[in-house]
């Protein structure tokens, strides 16, 4: 398995949150990208995507995954943003960087999981609850998010390996995804 590791899945698929517990379960590095980016460019991403655009954003996190992989550690894993998959060449960056893993949740859980970790604080989120009128705050982001994972779709499954959230909501899936991930590491060392 080629080393490093990156997560990548829609907004609130528990990326940072499984990475977090699948790196101290491995002993590994853990990198947030929209973390790293801050410390590189000043800004948060919801920052400069309100001041520079969403094209130049993309171009930055281009840029911040491709210094990153510079740095001389193999044993981490990077959470990246969920639109980074889509841009460009990327899935074909990740591949040749390291080993991709796609969290994958359904839509309405997915809505459910942006709507208990603060919808404000993502600004395509915001976008997508101003896209539609006459529905719940609920049935716009299902809408939303339905219509903009079919778009991701095709980047998304180009990851090497892929992790089926759990069918239930629950408190511990973070923690049943890290674990799924752990399984397929360790057996392929």
């Amino acid at each position: 398995m080629l080393l490093p590791v990156y997560l990548i899945g829609y907004m609130a698929s528990g990326k940072t949150t499984a990475g977090k517990l699948l790196a101290e379960k491995l002993g590994w590095h853990f990198v947030d990208l929209d973390d790293a980016f801050l410390e590189i460019n000043g800004y948060t991403t919801g920052e400069y995507i309100r001041q520079f655009g969403m094209e130049a954003f993309r171009k930055q996190e281009k840029d911040c995954v491709e210094k990153l992989a510079e740095l001389p550690i193999e044993k981490v894993i990077y959470a990246t943003g969920g639109g980074y998959p889509c841009w460009e060449d990327n899935m074909e960056c990740l591949h040749e960087l390291g080993t991709s893993f796609y969290l994958r949740w359904r839509p309405d859980q997915l809505t459910k999981r942006l709507f208990l970790s603060g919808i404000t604080q993502r600004p395509v989120a915001v976008d997508g609850m101003n896209a539609a009128e006459g529905e719940t705050e609920e049935e716009k982001m299902l809408h939303f998010v339905e219509k903009h994972l079919e778009a991701r779709k095709e980047y998304y499954e180009q990851a090497d390996f892929i992790i089926d959230a759990p069918a239930d909501l629950h408190e511990s899936n973070d923690e049943v995804i890290a674990e799924q991930i752990y399984q397929i590491i360790k057996a392929n060392r």
